[in-house]
């Protein structure tokens, strides 16, 4: 990105989702949908069942995501999860369900506003098995082989590092563990107003 560096890339995308969480919006943050759709119906539209909906506490879900990464995780009880990028918490409560007491979930965002709004979902809702960490995906807060499932939801493609957050995902993930990610991918050279865009680089391009 012209005259961005990575820490510029990064300030722009915590200033713009920062206020999101900050003024309790949502809406599709990654240009998928349409601007007059809801979170529900985003989710609905994206493959999650209307159970899914229910087991996330109201406020969780932003409608901030691209696709639905439980679809391919195959969550099992026990198991440990990680969330790259979890916003307010919605996919992390849902995965909290499936792996149940046994397991647990934790969620990763660089966004202060969103660690705390996903911890006080996370106390509305009860849901003892998650905790959210604040720090960024490139440099993840968390220790070597501790993760059975890594999962990342339309986060992934706004950072400026994707080949480090990557390398930090294969080390927190234990042998044998499970990349779940959604996120959008350019098909064809994006054109060069749209990559110094800022504005549209934090909206997924």
């Amino acid at each position: 990105m012209k005259h961005a560096s990575p820490d510029e890339i990064r300030i722009a995308v915590r200033d713009s989702y920062g206020r999101i969480a900050a003024n309790d919006q949502s809406g599709c943050g990654c240009g998928c949908g349409s601007e007059t759709d809801g979170p529900t119906q985003l989710a609905t539209a994206m493959g999650y069942a209307d159970t899914d909906l229910g087991d996330a506490p109201e406020g969780a879900n932003l409608g901030l995501g691209c696709g639905n990464p439980h679809a391919i995780a195959s969550l099992e009880p026990g198991e440990t999860v990680v969330d790259l990028g979890s916003g307010a918490g919605f996919d992390c409560f849902l995965a909290a369900r499936k792996v149940g007491d046994s397991g647990s979930v934790i969620g990763v965002d660089m966004t202060p506003q969103m660690i705390t709004k996903a911890r006080a979902n996370a106390r509305k809702a009860g849901a003892a098995n998650v905790s959210f960490r604040l720090g960024e995906i490139e440099h993840v807060p968390v220790a070597d082989n501790t993760a059975d499932v890594i999962m990342s939801n339309c986060v992934i493609n706004l950072s400026p590092e994707k080949e480090q957050v990557f390398s930090e995902a294969f080390r927190v993930l234990r042998s044998g563990g499970r990349l779940a990610v959604a996120d959008v991918v350019a098909s064809a050279p994006l054109p060069a107003a749209a990559k110094e865009n800022l504005k549209a680089y934090t909206a997924c391009v």
